[in-house]
């Protein structure tokens, strides 16, 4: 089962809200009897620093949101803090859960304008809620305990800019030099992706170029213009490689995903696909129309979806 972006959010959450729900609530308890002594929250603060892990800041605010004592960081007290009206930034307009601990939602900082996270824990007194402790802390700090996720592998369509789709009609495919030479470039593609070790070749088909991925330099991309798509001498400079095992694409569908786009390019004169990708590990195969916005395919699918499927029948 593929964890979204969103699942791991929630793990990683989870986690931190558990590291910290205890030492914040254990120092709200020992902010209680300094409440309203501005000098005396400092030093408490101060004191309990070094407990609240990964922490930048550490305040005290009243049930208005205004700040009753310094900022104490690592770097001791900052006093330009003081008496700050916090009550409109993000973490104030979340609701408290009952148990009287909260970590906020990821936001950007009005100083540094940078990743953020508040943890606010209630300080209770006799007569009831007094205030609240926050703990300010930079994303950049605090360490990752999920797991990167993984990207779905279902259809996806991202829409694009409207005003394209409204002025549809009155455009049409200007035949590119890639189109004139087709054949020719997606077998040279064709090459590289099974044969020469590339696994990523993003396809712009209106400029007549190609954007590669290889295996033996991942972190770097190589542009093949028109003049390099159109020369088959240009596969010499990609070493021999033997097709990743660990491909979700086959290799022996990599030429039928490259006549299907080829297709999809061709088979219309106003709705027509302006570029693509193939990932091989992926197995995805992303494309972008003239009319609007992108698609995402898992490429047993795409290859499933006849022409019908894009134009209801055109061509």
């Amino acid at each position: 089962m593929h964890r979204s972006w969103k699942d791991s959010i929630y793990s990683q959450r989870e986690q931190l809200a558990g590291m910290l729900h205890k030492p914040m609530a254990a120092l709200a308890g020992r902010c209680a009897p300094a409440w309203g002594d501005r000098e005396g929250l400092n030093l408490v603060l101060a004191e309990g620093f070094p407990g609240i892990p990964h922490c930048a800041y550490l305040y005290c605010l009243g049930t208005d949101g205004v700040q009753i004592s310094d900022n104490i960081g690592a770097d001791g007290a900052d006093p330009g803090h003081f008496g700050r009206n916090r009550s409109e930034r993000p973490y104030m307009r979340e609701p408290v859960p009952p148990w009287g601990f909260l970590l906020s939602d990821a936001y950007i900082s009005l100083g540094e304008q940078r990743p953020s996270l508040t943890a606010l824990q209630l300080v209770w007194g006799e007569g009831g809620a007094l205030g609240y402790l926050g703990a300010d802390f930079d994303l950049r700090d605090l360490p990752v305990t999920a797991g990167l996720y993984t990207e779905p592998d279902a259809w996806r369509q991202v829409k694009g800019d409207p005003a394209i789709r409204g002025q549809l009609f009155q455009q049409c495919r200007v035949e590119s030099p890639m189109d004139r030479n087709l054949d020719r470039a997606l077998s040279i593609l064709g090459e590289l992706l099974t044969e020469r070790g590339v696994f990523q070749c993003q396809i712009h088909f209106s400029s007549s170029q190609a954007t590669l991925w290889t295996l033996d330099d991942p972190y770097r991309y190589r542009i093949l213009d028109q003049e390099a798509l159109s020369d088959p001498d240009i596969c010499l400079v990609y070493p021999p490689r033997r097709y990743p095992a660990d491909a979700l694409i086959p290799s022996a569908d990599i030429g039928r995903v490259l006549e299907r786009l080829k297709g999809l390019r061709l088979v219309d004169e106003n709705i027509y696909l302006r570029q693509s990708s193939i990932n091989v590990f992926n197995g995805m195969v992303s494309l972008t129309f003239s009319c609007d916005g992108s698609h995402y395919m898992p490429h047993g699918q795409f290859l499933g979806a006849d022409t019908a499927y894009w134009f209801g029948g055109v061509g």
